[in-house]
């Protein structure tokens, strides 16, 4: 079968020939349809994490028809439609016990133990890592079934895929972690993938003032498509006095999607007395905020959160945010920037990092 690997961290994505295994246990087969391109996969490409070895296999954001199962499998059957999450969890530690699945403290229990046949590897037999347990840039993926949720039949496949990072992160930050409620004001820093689904998210929650901050004219026009009140260009505007204009006392909780240092102290100043800041956006390891605690915190009694996920619960919110987007409440047709084949997911990474891309590139042709 085709996929795209990345061979050695900072080398481009490139289409080679792999065999998958067989499901083993609680493993599923998916017949991969659509693969969407998350700006946290480009992270993983361009920096070592130390998270997993090389060459390696990603796409996080896929969608498809289940193909097969092992035979400890008791969710899925033939035939269904699924999505992938990043969200590895057990099912039997203290986080999932308790109801919090995106911080499981054994999220290794989704994978094959050492010593068994990888799941996928080249044709010389050398075994490739699958990151974050998914490996959706490949025609086939071999999934635990506690990553998928089961979706219905008349979704289609390019915007499902999305709801598996994109969406569950950004809506989830709005609705899961800051629960924000009718009425409430908020601000989100970066018009990309992510910060539109959390624009989506606030829209759903009720949020009456959201407020969209970018360097990118194009993209903070688009961002109106999903809800957005208010847009800040903060190339051209002080983000943070305009946000205080618009709101007089700054916003209940604002949300940077990007990862940068002067971006997560932004979000932290626009929160009013008693407001949040969220940070979203995967930062460069090593790369440190500075703040001041009692200017920052202390004093204006301000709270800041990472956000994992958006705090998503994947078998409940993936099925949601699908009925969601087929009532019309959710804005996913517009995130879908291009449909490209498997050997264009290079050219479109560079495109995404040359700002030509709003939304996403998704892969549907293998």
């Amino acid at each position: 079968m085709k996929i795209s690997i990345v061979e050695k961290v900072k080398t481009p994505f490139v289409t080679k020939e792999a065999e998958i295994d067989s499901p083993m246990e609680h493993e599923v087969l998916i017949n991969v349809k659509a693969s969407g391109l998350c700006h946290s996969d480009a992270h993983l490409q361009q920096n070592d994490f130390g998270l997993y070895p090389f060459p390696i296999v990603m796409g996080h954001e896929l969608a498809g028809v289940v193909e097969s199962v092992g035979n400890r499998v008791t969710e899925f059957q033939v035939g269904d439609h699924v999505v992938g999450c990043l969200i590895q969890y057990c099912g039997e530690c203290e986080s999932c016990l308790s109801g919090h699945t995106h911080t499981c403290q054994h999220p290794e229990k989704t994978l094959r133990k050492p010593g068994d046949k990888p799941r996928l590897s080249m044709k010389d037999g050398s075994s490739l890592t699958q990151a974050f347990g998914l490996g959706g840039f490949a025609e086939k993926a071999l999934v635990h079934q506690n990553q998928l949720a089961k979706i219905p039949k008349e979704m289609p496949f390019a915007q499902a895929c999305l709801l598996g990072c994109g969406t569950v992160t950004g809506a989830g930050a709005i609705i899961n972690t800051a629960k924000v409620r009718p009425g409430d004001s908020v601000a989100i820093i970066g018009a990309g993938g992510v910060g539109l689904n959390a624009v989506s998210g606030a829209k759903i929650a009720g949020a009456t003032t959201i407020i969209v901050v970018d360097i990118q004219d194009d993209k903070l026009e688009f961002s109106k498509k999903f809800g957005a009140t208010h847009i800040i260009n903060s190339k051209n505007e002080d983000p943070i006095a305009k946000v205080m204009e618009i709101t007089g006392v700054g916003v209940d909780a604002a949300f940077e999607v990007i990862g940068l240092p002067v971006t997560s102290k932004q979000a932290l100043s626009m929160a009013k007395r008693g407001g949040s800041a969220y940070l979203i956006g995967m930062h460069t390891p090593g790369v440190q905020t500075e703040v001041d605690g009692t200017v920052d915190f202390i004093i204006p009694g301000r709270k800041l959160e990472g956000v994992m996920m958006g705090s998503s619960n994947l078998k409940r919110d993936i099925p949601m945010y699908a009925n969601l987007y087929l009532q019309g409440r959710m804005n996913l047709d517009d995130l879908i920037h291009q449909e490209i084949n498997i050997d264009d997911i290079q050219r479109a990474y560079d495109e995404l990092d040359e700002g030509k891309i709003i939304g996403r590139s998704v892969v549907t042709s293998f």
